[in-house]
């Protein structure tokens, strides 16, 4: 099964979106990882099939779920990595 080109940019592209929104979330909910988490994986899955949303109704692009599902995994994986960072610097 090969992974067509455009779900990689999708995925590559939510990296540092998750990345950006974990560090928002250690902003807003300082001490409390869990909530900083949840805000960061919220947002991530809202901007991802909110970019897919506006594709449908405006007609600029192409509407297809499983683009912002390839977000969604990038954006996981960049929250994860700072978690990580978080967890091992403590």
């Amino acid at each position: 099964m090969k992974i067509a080109p455009d779900k990689w940019k999708h995925f590559y592209v939510g990296i540092p979106m998750g990345m950006v929104l974990q560090l928002v979330g250690f902003f807003l909910f300082p001490g409390q990882l869990g909530y900083g988490a949840l805000f960061a994986f919220v947002g991530i899955v809202v901007i991802s099939y909110g970019f897919e949303l506006f594709s449908l109704v405006t007609g600029k692009g192409h509407h297809e779920l499983m683009d912002a599902v390839a977000a969604v995994v990038g954006g996981f994986l960049g929250q994860g990595v700072l978690l990580l960072g978080d967890y091992w610097i403590g």
